[in-house]
């Protein structure tokens, strides 16, 4: 089978992340713009390619102050960098279970990483649209990527830790 170009649905999809604050709670947030496109092979996924594009400046933790701070040059330095991006190499498949390889691209450092990736079907929509949809998460240390910043705490322990989880859960349109 050919490939055919997906793109992505953002209002049933999610590109989130889970950090750890002071090292005894978890902070979720989402990126609420971004783009791309997957290249689909559905009858073998392997052969399948993706693309994405995230807008650092739409970070939403729902804490101004923290998102505000998330955007500066401590974190994600919006500013300089408006732009995260992921680019497939390869799919693998082991039994029903994908994991997606690729180079993720964050504050100019770009590192491969591996997503476990879940395909869950695809759908014929009411408006005549065939849907594609999956579920991936990696985990990744921030300051591979340049995000050192933190602070020691006086009890011990630092306030953010240095892994972040990174879940995503897609929902993406064939285009005629």
């Amino acid at each position: 089978m050919a490939l055919s170009t997906f793109t992505f649905d953002p209002t049933h999809s999610s590109v989130a992340f889970i950090a750890r604050h002071l090292v005894i709670t978890k902070v979720r947030g989402t990126f609420g713009t971004w783009t791309g496109t997957l290249q689909l092979d559905l009858a073998d996924l392997t052969k399948s390619k993706v693309s994405v594009e995230i807008d650092t400046a739409s970070i939403n933790t729902h804490e101004d102050k923290r998102d505000g701070h998330l955007r500066s040059p401590d974190f994600f330095d919006s500013e300089k960098f408006p732009k995260m991006t992921f680019v497939s190499k390869r799919v693998d498949k082991n039994g029903d279970d994908y994991k997606l390889v690729g180079d993720l691209t964050i504050k100019g450092v770009t590192k491969e990483v591996a997503l476990d990736t879940t395909f869950e079907g695809t759908q014929k929509d009411p408006w005549g649209g065939n849907r594609a949809a999956f579920a991936a998460h990696t985990k990744i240390n921030r300051k591979d990527f340049g995000l050192t910043w933190n602070q020691t705490l006086e009890a011990g322990g630092v306030l953010v830790g240095e892994t972040i989880e990174i879940v995503l859960d897609i929902q993406a349109i064939e285009k005629k």
